[in-house]
């Protein structure tokens, strides 16, 4: 199952306890070490989309304890750090306040969220002429401790939408060599894909369908990709009976989710051009006017080329 979003706790280690110690020859002062530092805790970047699938089962993330102190002023090892790896367009919230702090936008980026606690002081810090053998030592502190929300959101150049069936799938694999299962029936798509065409990152959307911007069907746990998607291949089947009613359809659900995504700049593709009589195409012409088509099958060389065209320019 895909999971684009969930919620983890993450904390620094614990900082490593101070010693209590004398020498061992009579007369010998203190020489208690100090605590080692807790680990710190990060977040990473990665192009894999199903990384948040790990939470579903775990969500506590700590870094290491720092190590105690010991004797002849030995302190303790630090905690070591740890790095959570999270699907670049990746937004972290704080569910405390519920504001977004940081935003994976790029492989490899790497960001400090949970700082480890300091360790704390042996009693050979403690030593003074009025002092000589103090009998205490600190404790380590804890370390920083954050409850996130994580919410992803592809980020791609182009984004295929439209219907269900309506033949998103098909041309990502045949523009970009991915492996997207697909079949004649709706809802074949139950999570979005990624596919790399010339250096552009193109993403199908799995379908919408009328009710989506209320939760109805695949509901709002898509349309959000949607947001980061730079370019819209709007995808209306050759097939439909009626495709200004579907494109119409879509548009509402966008707007209703988020006005701003009726702005995104958009191109009508016009698949399974193979099933249609050519008065068919015609009339889709007239009704969209042809300079904004793309008329594509994927049984057809020169559509796709031109289609391919269209994104790498």
């Amino acid at each position: 199952m895909f999971v684009d979003d969930a919620v983890i706790t993450v904390k620094g280690g614990h900082g490593g306890t101070g010693a209590i110690s004398f020498g061992k020859k009579m007369g010998s002062g203190p020489d208690g070490g100090n605590g080692g530092r807790g680990g710190d805790v990060y977040l990473t970047a990665s192009p894999d989309l199903t990384l948040l699938n790990q939470f579903s089962a775990k969500t506590l993330s700590s870094a290491e304890n720092g190590e105690p102190g010991g004797r002849n002023r030995r302190s303790g090892k630090d905690g070591n750090d740890i790095e959570i790896k999270l699907p670049v367009g990746t937004t972290i919230i704080n569910k405390k306040d519920k504001t977004a702090i940081l935003e994976m936008v790029s492989v490899g980026q790497k960001e400090l969220v949970a700082k480890g606690g300091k360790g704390g002081r042996g009693n050979f810090e403690f030593r003074s002429p009025r002092r000589t053998t103090p009998e205490y030592a600190q404790p380590g502190l804890p370390g920083e401790s954050y409850e996130f929300k994580l919410i992803l959101k592809l980020i791609a150049d182009y984004g295929f939408i439209g219907l269900p069936n309506a033949g998103k799938s098909s041309l990502l694999n045949e523009i970009t060599n991915a492996n997207v299962k697909t079949a004649n029936y709706a809802f074949t798509t139950l999570s979005p894909n990624l596919g790399i065409y010339k250096g552009n990152v193109l993403a199908d959307i799995p379908g919408l369908i009328e009710g989506a911007s209320t939760g109805r069907g695949l509901g709002i746990s898509f349309l959000k990709h949607i947001e980061k998607v730079h370019t819209l291949l709007h995808c209306l089947s050759a097939e439909s009976v009626d495709p200004q009613h579907d494109y119409q359809a879509v548009r509402k659900e966008l707007g209703e989710y988020n006005k701003e995504l009726l702005t995104k700049p958009e191109k009508l593709v016009i698949t399974k051009t193979d099933l249609a009589e050519e008065n068919k195409l015609n009339s889709i012409k007239q009704l969209f006017g042809e300079k904004k088509l793309i008329f594509v099958s994927i049984y057809d060389w020169d559509s796709l080329e031109e289609l391919k065209n269209y994104i790498e320019k």
